[in-house]
């Protein structure tokens, strides 16, 4: 809905405080309007401009926000006019300590935002800058209770990942991650930052081409392996190119294939393979070999449409439309690809139904009664496919949600081997 509008204009409005610089265009008078969720990632060159009109539509004409930690207004006529979307407004601002992303004047306008866009520069400052205090909340929730659109390009795309590189200590070449996968420069930060839909267990990195940074990205993987997440994931893009994400969890690629070398890269351990990297250890090269299918990797052209995509929802499943698979391996820090084919998960992975197992009821309120619960393993997902509630071996049977939001939900039931899932709707 929106509100009387005091005044209006096109051009910057430089407001200089403690810890930040704020540069305004457009309506000074906060509209509310009703966003749509969506994460665009893109790899650190020139922004794409169909993948960022893209992710402006879903702000629905809105105030948008842009975060950075250096630089000035280059997004704001950009994001504001250029590229032919209505918004209310566009405002950057340029955090440089933890005073400035705290101060009130920041945090109003980021929950007042209805869009958000991290720019580039030095992903640790965002790190040190934005986490464990109000403004990560004020994303966070951006993110997951108002279901807003988010992204970022270079820095900002590298922290939009549950795990991430954090560049703490400077950033790490491709031949440094793969001589030492636990080198001074291979900081990783895990499950303690954003938490964005369909990036759970997933690192990211860019600038994929140019240095090539496959090698790097391919020890990110091992090293997180390796030290107990399980499941990770990589999304990767070269330069110019974007990786959009909506709620059917559709990773579209936009780029100027076949006119460039553009693509995006998804990343997956083989699920055929049992165990962690062969050698992933402090001070020596990483194999992560296992026959030269060590990852599996689905590597997709980007077109100016975003036509060809890789479903990000369910990656078990191994779905796409326009990529090739590719099979990636490192032997003594020697990094290999070859064509390789899509992997066989919903086979390494097979189990029977769990036919006692109910979730009830349906629809449900304030709790899920979960039958024959004893010593199961209970996971719950939201429409979005993010995990609001986990329990590896559950000792009581009721399940309180209370707290969940309406909408769909997904219960997941394992127990002995078997499994099942149940749909069920919060009123």
């Amino acid at each position: 809905m929106k509100k009387n509008i005091l005044f209006a204009f096109l051009f910057p409005a430089v407001v200089f405080a403690q810890g930040y610089t704020s540069y305004f265009t457009g309506s000074t008078a906060n509209i509310a309007t009703t966003p749509e969720f969506g994460v665009c990632m893109m790899g650190g060159a020139t922004e794409h401009d169909n993948a960022m009109i893209w992710l402006l539509q879903k702000a629905s004409g809105g105030d948008v926000v842009v975060l950075r930690s250096s630089g000035s207004n280059g997004y704001n006529d950009y994001l504001y006019s250029e590229l032919g979307v209505n918004v209310n407004s566009v405002e950057t601002l340029v955090i440089t300590s933890v005073a400035g992303a705290t101060n009130p004047y920041v945090l109003d306008k980021v929950a007042n935002a209805e869009m958000i866009w991290f720019a580039g520069g030095d992903q640790y400052d965002y790190v040190s800058y934005f986490k464990d205090n109000a403004l990560e909340d004020l994303i966070n929730s951006h993110i997951n209770v108002k279901h807003a659109p988010i992204g970022g390009t270079s820095a900002g795309m590298a922290i939009l990942g549950r795990q991430y590189f954090s560049a703490q200590n400077g950033s790490v070449t491709t031949a440094e991650a793969l001589a030492n996968p636990y080198h001074n420069y291979m900081t990783i930060g895990s499950e303690d930052f954003l938490s964005v839909p369909f990036m759970e267990n997933v690192i990211t990195d860019t600038h994929y081409d140019d240095p090539d940074r496959r090698g790097r990205h391919t020890a990110f993987l091992a090293r997180l392996q390796h030290d107990g997440l399980g499941d990770v994931k990589g999304i990767a893009c070269n330069e110019y190119v974007a990786v959009c994400i909506g709620t059917d969890g559709k990773a579209h690629v936009y780029g100027d294939y076949p006119n460039y070398q553009e693509f995006a890269f998804f990343l997956q351990p083989n699920c055929n393979n049992t165990g962690v990297a062969e050698i992933c250890a402090s001070g020596s090269p990483l194999t992560w070999n296992y026959g030269g299918e060590a990852l599996k990797v689905y590597k997709v052209p980007g077109t100016m449409n975003g036509t060809n995509y890789f479903e990000v929802n369910n990656w078990k499943e191994a779905i796409g439309f326009g990529g090739s698979w590719e099979n990636w391996s490192v032997d003594h820090g020697v990094f290999s690809t070859v064509a390789g084919t899509a992997p066989d998960c919903i086979l390494a992975t097979q189990t029977f139904e769990l036919p006692s197992a109910a979730a009830t009821p349906n629809p449900f309120t304030d709790f899920i009664e979960i039958d024959a619960a004893e010593n199961a393993s209970v996971s719950i997902f939201d429409a979005l496919g993010k995990k609001v509630f986990e329990s590896l071996e559950m000792k009581q049977s009721r399940i309180n949600t209370a707290d969940f939001a309406s909408g769909l939900y997904f219960v997941k039931i394992e127990k002995a081997g078997q499994s099942t899932t149940k749909k069920l709707l919060k009123n």
